[in-house]
């Protein structure tokens, strides 16, 4: 293998290394479209340095924090995470207003048999309106469900994990 041949090869690899999967985006776009009211929009990853990423609660790395801008107007965030279930993984997307106030959460890809009621737009719907200076408590301010304790203390640990990286990130300027 040549010089040329090597370096087609690593520019391949690095395209496919950064950014969402397809199936991800695609279910991400969909939920940009239909919570900030648009058909048209640029997704761009922010970039958080690896000295202040190793300083949140929350994981940051090149593709999961993002501003939504839509013809040149700054309309918000989108974070992609991950939470741990049972014996797995589940994929989340929280979107915020340009105020970093939670306007909808929304479980991407759920990988259990049980527990998948976290993804219910009804339990969801209690994280919006959420801000960096709120505390997330299961069982207090967060409800739980039967069959999905895991998951739903997960994702409310998750969720406070993020808006205090929030208020880390905007303190720092970053966001």
């Amino acid at each position: 293998m040549n010089f040329k041949h090597i370096s087609i090869l690593v520019l391949t690899l690095s395209l496919f290394a950064f950014g969402l999967p397809k199936k991800l985006q695609k279910k991400v776009d969909k939920e940009i479209k239909s919570v900030y009211q648009i058909e048209a929009f640029s997704f761009n990853a922010i970039a958080v340095s690896s000295e202040i990423a190793s300083t949140l609660p929350s994981k940051f790395g090149k593709d999961n924090l993002f501003e939504i801008k839509s013809n040149d107007t700054f309309l918000g965030y989108a974070y992609v995470g991950k939470a741990p279930s049972k014996t797995d993984e589940f994929d989340y997307l929280v979107l915020l207003d340009k105020d970093l106030i939670v306007k909808k959460t929304k479980v991407l890809v759920y990988r259990e048999d049980y527990g998948g009621e976290i993804g219910s737009k009804r339990w969801l719907k209690q994280f919006i309106g959420k801000t960096q200076g709120d505390d997330l408590r299961y069982g207090d301010n967060v409800v739980a469900i039967s069959g999905a304790t895991i998951s739903v203390r997960s994702m409310t640990s998750a969720m406070n994990d993020l808006l205090q990286s929030l208020k880390i990130l905007h303190s720092k300027a970053v966001i």
